[in-house]
């Protein structure tokens, strides 16, 4: 089909491009029953002016079916539209009348028929038929209309008459008129020689039968049925009905008249007649499949005369068995009818109007609904199309005609007919004339056209490119083949430009074509090549089918089957195989046998099966036979009937109710039922009865007060089936009163449950009134909403499906045949619902954080409830929860998602978040899974520093303090700041003074600022990701004069501070004059010599102690401190120091390089001692400057630290000075104790600090070994600045006493960071990065000095065990920050190893100084170390000498 539509494409590019528009006409008119409007390209008419139109041509009247009676005229109407008159024609029977001759029948000028003087006899029915409306316009076809059927009314005549007889008044009575269908609309009935008024009381069923419901006198007389179809009418037998009193003897109840089983079409009216009579007068009502129709307020459903039933505009829902139930109180019978409901034929889709060409193939499409389905046939021009080999019916009713020829052009029409009713559709073809070609050459004839492949069904042919176009590469081609001595072609396309090679299909087998095939380009089509012969390949033989199928019963459960050998078995049969299902299913069986006949055993007992045989031989399967169907024989019911209730009429008599066997269990036609029944008692004799189909029996003729056993058995001709189980009933001991209804039940009692109440009551007080049952009532706020009724024997009931937590209004009254007694009330809430824990589903497992972004993490799990391939195909859903790592926050977000993996967004960078995941399918729910853990990435600061405040330092007019803390959105580790100051806070930020700060400090001096000037600051805080925003601009104003007091010591700092330097220029260097110290004043002579004997002083002191050292020094040096001495400047660190040799008093002086600070220890318990700051000028000679450059030292293991700047580091608004390093110089004293540790401070609040690791050349070194126990917190304030040529050395300290091997000259501990001073350790751990993931202790900004901290003397039971493992001197703060390591610096003594003091963080305002050393502990010194602290002795001297001098 894509192949034709393709050439469809392409014949509409080159043969009807050239061709007009429609026209308007052609689209406007086609009549929804023949013509049909062009709805698709396929259907629209082509441009062109020799193209024909499509014409409206359709039937605007057509016959319809057509009940007359003898000697009458009948009139067929029929009319035909077209632009040309049409001429009309009729058929009977579907052949053509020759109306020219008749003298009866006659054609008017509308083209209706009229027929005068119906014929109609017993042996001679001329008009009665099948009549069809044709109607032919020349040149152009033929239509048809449905088929119309003309009935005559036979003579009249009796099948049954009235009969004389009586009827009790207010009861019912039948009169039957039985006459022909055909005849029963002429029926009329007259009562005394009077015409009868008919009402839902008197009413006239379809049969002809008259029903008279609730009889008066006035319906008493003689009646009389009458037909009149014309000319005398006939009258029945007259019948005389008596109407009687009204009769208190109780009778059984009778069908007068019974509804039997109809077929109705869609919206005529059926009615189902149903009469009954007894004493007392019984009431009709109505069941459809079991449930009850209420005819009262349905316009569908009307209850006439007699309980007769009527049903208004029939539907196919409206199908079903229907119960007609009779009932008086006493006595209860039913019977029932099945209504079919048919549907006539209608289209769902009507065939449409296509233009093609010859050798196309076309499918006219028609489909159509019904009841029965319709079958369906097509006729052209009039004439039924047989189906072909060109014609044939596709997809069960469309048509497709293949190979068009000219002779195919004309109307086509689906005709569908079932039993009740047939239509018409058409539509009209019309042939297109090729289109001439353009001008240009054609393409030659295709070349050496070869079958390249035969099958049986299918030829592929292959050619070569036309000689007149070699490569062929823009050409198509069409294949034309047909059948041989057949004229009709077909033809079959390319599927793209250039393809040299087609496929056809659905050939017959052993058959011989003929093929030629056509190139086209832009310019049309060219020349044929030669005409191919090709002959199919013979079908493979297969086996026919089996003749002479036979199938019949054996058993209940088992078939015969036999059959003979097929007559075509085309060579051997090897088997046979047979099929059989049951009637009404889908599943077929199939057994392999080898005979011609087969017995199937274990089938259902009668029950309808299916069979078919298909013979096999060495090719496979043959053709199948016809199914034959046959039913299994009956047998005994297989169960008892049900629902078996006995209800106690008197003191002599029992009703029995039951109802039939389940259905599948009958076994065959149930034809009656055995009642067996005895008295409960010992040796008692069984009676037995059998009675007809109905449902219920009377059992009379019982002993009075006495019990009795019951059962009944449904029959088969078979014989009888199961019995139920024995039920018993007692006769009342007297005959009760059932005159008066019963009383009130004596009590009620309700027990609410969740969904039902448990309801129970105690029968009337009055047991001398007959109670036949209680009805129970029961509702929401009213008990009439529902009633159900309970035997009389039973004391409580169940009511079932109620709703939780609902107040329930609920009636008991007792009843019987005249009524129901006086109810009795009770209310109940039923109980709240509540749902069961469900068992838990699995958690999740293996949640996964993959971090994205800085607010993005992506969370993934798997769900060990799913299938392998974890794909959720259910109504489950995953929860995911998260929130930050921190104990103090409990707080969740939450979100919902239906896949295994959630994209959380929003979050915080820089944050450590923890994760979980649940699953929910229903009220299912699991655990959280286990936690997974996620930290966002950094972002740079979104938010300035903050609290920005500068303060004037004490004593320092030109000195300011900025302090400030970090910003509120850090987003990750400060690396740094940026100090921003200038003197006008409208310049631009370039032209603004910078200040780094590195690390994350939150103080900084500024010095040498001028006097009484506004300043304004901005501070910018950065991390790794970047700069932040800045701060808003601070203003600050500095002092407008210096004090006198302080006025020398300040320019001294200010000259001979950090970051400047004094000129070395031996004797012959002169101060520079007055105001060249300092830009921003000049000292007076007074501060001049203020400044002089200041630093004499100084230099005095200085001198005296240095000499003492030492003396001290030289006499402490021993054979075993080289040894140890030797040990630690060794490469291999490997060896293992135990701390076991005497510690070594730390020194009573240190020198600060830097400043020259001379620090005494005071060994007095005064804790506050006085400390001296006195500033002096170092000679650049004296001192190795830091190189950053020496960071490379880190990958060789050597980890040495220097801090960037102190706490109160200076700068200058001109510009910056390399920073000196600071010298530790051990002073001998006597302590006995281990040298102290002390690490750089950087920082006040922030618990986490940072270094910057740099060089020292250190020439000692001693190993650091942990004490077990913590020493008592004694601090000083430590320096942070790096020291070089100095007796510290730094290593890296393991966690036990073993030190690990190291290549490294110089020694460094590395700690953890502490929580608290006597809080658990940690092992450190090696670090080979640079510093600034190490964090540093706290010190006041406010203390002016710089030292390290020293130990406090232990508590006087605290023992030193040097073999116990070390221990890291501060331990981790919370487990939830990173692990940071504490470079920690010793000083040792050259002949001894000391384990190192703990480090303790100082929270004073002040420095707290050691209140008293340990003594009694020898202390030696090299010479050689001893001359290098000379040398450096000698530098001192130098500078104090220059400062003199000046």
């Amino acid at each position: 089909m894509a192949a034709r539509r393709r050439w469809l494409l392409f014949l509409g590019s080159f043969w009807v491009a050239f061709l007009l528009e429609p026209s308007a006409s052609a689209a406007a008119a086609s009549s929804s029953r023949s013509g049909g409007s062009p709805s698709s390209p396929q259907q629209q008419q082509p441009a062109g002016p020799s193209v024909k139109t499509f014409t409206p041509f359709y039937f605007t009247v057509e016959p319809m079916d057509t009940l007359s009676v003898r000697a009458s005229s009948v009139l067929l109407n029929c009319s035909a539209y077209c632009e040309s008159s049409p001429k009309i024609e009729w058929k009977k029977d579907g052949t053509f009348l020759n109306l020219g001759s008749d003298d009866r029948r006659q054609l008017l000028p509308d083209g209706s028929l009229l027929i005068n003087s119906v014929v109609h006899s017993k042996h001679n029915k001329p008009d009665e038929g099948y009549y069809q409306c044709v109607a032919t316009v020349e040149s152009l076809g033929t239509i048809v209309s449905r088929t119309a059927k003309l009935t005559v009314a036979g003579m009249p005549r009796f099948v049954a008459q009235p009969e004389s007889a009586s009827v009790y008044r207010g009861n019912s009575i039948v009169l039957n008129c039985e006459v022909n269908a055909d005849l029963a609309p002429f029926v009329r009935w007259e009562l005394d020689h009077e015409p009868i008024f008919l009402d839902d009381r008197v009413f006239k069923l379809p049969s002809g039968a008259l029903i008279i419901s609730n009889a008066t006198d006035e319906d008493g007389g003689t009646y009389c049925c009458i037909i009149e179809i014309g000319g005398s009418p006939k009258y029945s037998d007259e019948a005389v009905i008596k109407v009687l009193p009204e009769s208190e003897m109780v009778s059984d109840l009778v069908f007068l008249k019974q509804p039997s089983s109809l077929t109705k079409v869609t919206g005529q009216t059926a009615i189902l007649p149903c009469v009954a009579t007894g004493t007392p007068i019984p009431a009709i009502k109505w069941t459809r499949n079991e449930k009850e129709l209420v005819a009262e307020s349905s316009p569908k459903f009307l209850l006439l005369a007699g309980g007769t039933l009527k049903i208004n505009d029939i539907t196919e829902d409206d199908t079903g068995t229907y119960t007609c139930i009779a009932y008086n109180g006493n006595e209860t019978i039913e019977i029932q009818a099945e209504l079919t409901v048919q549907a006539p034929p209608e289209f769902l889709k009507q065939p449409s109007n296509i233009y093609a060409h010859e050798s196309m193939d076309i499918v006219f499409e028609c489909d159509v609904t019904g009841k029965p389905a319709p079958s369906v046939k097509w006729v052209k021009n009039g004439d039924v199309v047989i189906p072909s080999d060109y014609f044939k019916i596709v997809n069960e009713h469309n048509l497709q005609v293949l190979g068009l020829v000219k002779s195919d052009e004309g109307f086509y029409q689906c005709i569908a007919e079932n039993d009740v009713g047939n239509i018409q559709a058409g539509a009209q073809l019309i042939i297109l004339d090729h289109a001439p070609a353009t001008t240009g050459p054609l393409p030659s004839a295709p070349r050496d056209v070869v079958a390249s492949l035969v099958s049986t069904r299918f030829i592929k042919l292959t050619w070569r490119a036309p000689a007149s176009d070699p490569h062929g590469d823009n050409l198509t081609y069409s294949v034309f083949y047909t059948k041989e001595a057949i004229n009709r072609e077909r033809i079959e396309n390319t599927s793209h430009p250039g393809e040299m090679q087609v496929t056809i299909q659905n050939l017959m087998p052993e058959t011989v074509y003929v093929f030629r095939v056509i190139a086209q380009n832009r310019h049309g089509a060219g020349e044929s090549s030669v005409p191919l012969k090709v002959a199919t390949q013979p079908e493979v033989q297969l086996p026919g089918p089996a003749p002479n199928i036979r199938a019949y019963p054996n058993s209940p459960t088992s078939v015969t089957v036999s059959w003979e050998t097929p007559l075509s078995g085309n060579g051997e049969i090897q088997n046979y195989k047979l099929y059989y299902m049951e009637k009404g299913t889908d599943s077929e069986q199939d057994i392999d046998i080898g005979g011609l006949s087969y017995t199937i055993t274990g089938l259902k007992k009668y029950t309808e099966y299916s069979f078919r045989v298909v013979a096999y031989n060495k090719h496979g399967p043959g053709v199948s036979t016809q199914d034959v169907v046959i039913r299994t024989l009956s047998d005994v019911p297989s169960a008892a009937p049900q629902n078996l209730t006995l209800e106690v009429q008197n003191s002599k008599s029992i009703l029995m109710h039951w109802q039939p066997p389940p259905a599948g269990t009958h076994n065959g036609q149930i034809t009656g039922y055995k009642i067996r029944y005895r008295k409960v008692t010992r040796k008692s004799d069984v009676t037995e009865s059998i009675v007809g189909t109905q449902l219920s029996q009377l059992i009379e003729g019982l002993e009075r007060g006495t019990e009795y056993s019951f059962r009944v058995a449904a029959l088969t001709v078979n014989g009888t089936g199961t019995s139920t189980d024995w039920i018993s009933a007692e006769t009342f001991e007297s005959d009760l009163d059932e005159s008066i209804v019963p009383e009130v039940p004596s009590s009620l009692h309700v027990r609410p449950l969740v969904t039902s109440i448990v309801v129970s009551w105690t029968p009337p007080e009055n047991q001398n009134i007959v109670v036949r049952g209680y009805a129970i009532g029961y509702g929401v706020g009213s008990p009439h909403a529902q009633t159900i009724k309970v035997d009389y024997k039973q004391r409580y009931y169940t009511i079932e499906n109620l709703d939780p937590s609902s107040h329930y209004v609920i009636t008991l009254k007792a009843y019987n045949n005249v009524g129901e007694g006086i109810p009795l009330y009770e209310s109940a809430v039923t109980r709240a619902y509540t749902v069961p824990d469900p068992s838990p589903m699995m958690p999740p497992v293996g949640v996964q954080a993959s971090i994205l972004s800085h607010d993005t993490i992506r969370l993934t799990w798997a769900d060990n409830s799913l299938p392998k391939n974890q794909k959720v195909s259910d109504a489950r859903y995953y929860t995911v929860r998260w929130k930050t790592n921190i104990p103090a926050n409990t707080k969740y977000k939450i979100a919902n998602t239906t896949t295994l993996s959630f994209l959380v967004t929003g979050l915080k960078p820089n944050t450590l978040y923890e994760f979980s995941v649940m699953v929910t399918k229903g009220r299912r729910s699991s655990t959280w899974s286990m936690t997974a853990h996620g930290t966002t990435f950094e972002l740079v600061p979104t938010s300035p520093p903050k609290d920005v405040t500068v303060v004037s330092k004490e004593g320092k007019p030109r000195t300011i303090i900025v302090n400030w803390q970090p910003p509120s959105e850090a987003n990750g580790k400060i690396t740094g700041y940026i100090i921003y100051y200038s003197t006008d806070v409208n310049a631009e930020i370039h032209d603004w003074v910078i200040e780094p700060v590195v690390g994350n400090r939150l103080t900084h001096q500024i010095q040498e600022l001028t006097l009484d000037t506004a300043y304004y600051f901005k501070i910018q805080a950065r991390n790794s990701k970047g700069m932040g925003p800045m701060s808003e601009a601070v203003q600050f104003r500095t002092p407008k004069a210096e004090t006198s007091d302080k006025m020398s010591n300040d320019q001294a700092l200010g000259s001979a501070g950090k970051g400047s330097r004094l000129p070395d220029g031996g004797t012959d260097y002169k101060p520079p004059m007055s105001g060249s110290n300092s830009p921003h004043g000049s000292p007076s002579p007074l501060e001049y010599n203020m400044l002089l004997v200041i630093i004499v002083s100084v230099g005095v002191i200085t001198i005296v102690v240095v000499v003492i050292v030492a003396v001290f020094c030289t006499r402490r040096t021993t054979s075993h401190q080289k040894k140890k001495r030797a040990a630690c400047k060794s490469v291999n660190g490997s060896h293992k120091y135990k701390g076991n040799s005497k510690d070594v008093k730390p020194p009573d002086l240190w020198i600060h390089h830097e400043r020259l600070e001379l620090k005494p220890i005071d060994k007095s318990p005064d804790p506050n001692p006085v400390m001296t700051d006195t500033p002096i000028p170092r000679n650049s000679q004296d001192i190795t400057p830091v190189d950053n450059s020496m960071d490379s030292n880190i990958h060789q293991r050597r980890n040495s630290y220097r801090g960037h700047e102190s706490e109160d580091s200076m700068s200058t608004l001109a510009g910056r000075r390399g920073m000196r390093p600071k010298m530790m110089m051990p002073f001998d004293s006597q302590p006995p104790q281990p040298v102290i540790s002390a690490h750089p401070i950087h920082s006040l609040d922030n618990p986490h600090h940072h270094f910057h690791s740099g060089s020292l050349a250190s020439p000692t070194c001693s190993y650091l070994h942990h004490q077990a126990n913590p020493w008592p917190a004694g601090t000083s304030s430590v320096s942070h600045s790096d020291r070089a040529n100095s007796t510290e050395s730094i290593r890296n300290t393991p966690s036990t006493d073993t030190m690990p091997a190291s290549s490294s000259q110089t020694c460094c501990a590395e700690h953890p960071e502490p929580e608290s001073a006597a809080g658990p350790y940690l092992p450190g751990t090696q670090e080979e990065e640079a510093g600034p993931n190490l964090p540093t202790a706290h010190v006041r900004p406010s203390h002016p000095l710089k030292s390290f901290a020293v130990p406090a003397v232990p508590a006087s039971g605290a023992t030193y065990d040097p073999a116990l493992p070390s221990t890291p001197l501060l331990s981790q703060q919370a487990s939830s920050h990173p692990v940071h390591s504490v470079k920690t610096a010793s000083i040792g003594t050259l002949g001894r190893t000391r384990p190192p003091m703990p480090v303790v963080v100082p929270s004073a305002p002040e420095v707290q100084e050691t209140t008293r050393m340990l003594e009694d502990t020898e202390s030696n010194y090299e010479p050689d170390e001893l001359t290098k602290e000379m040398a450096h002795l000698e530098g001192l001297m130098k500078d104090l000498n220059a400062i003199t001098t000046a």
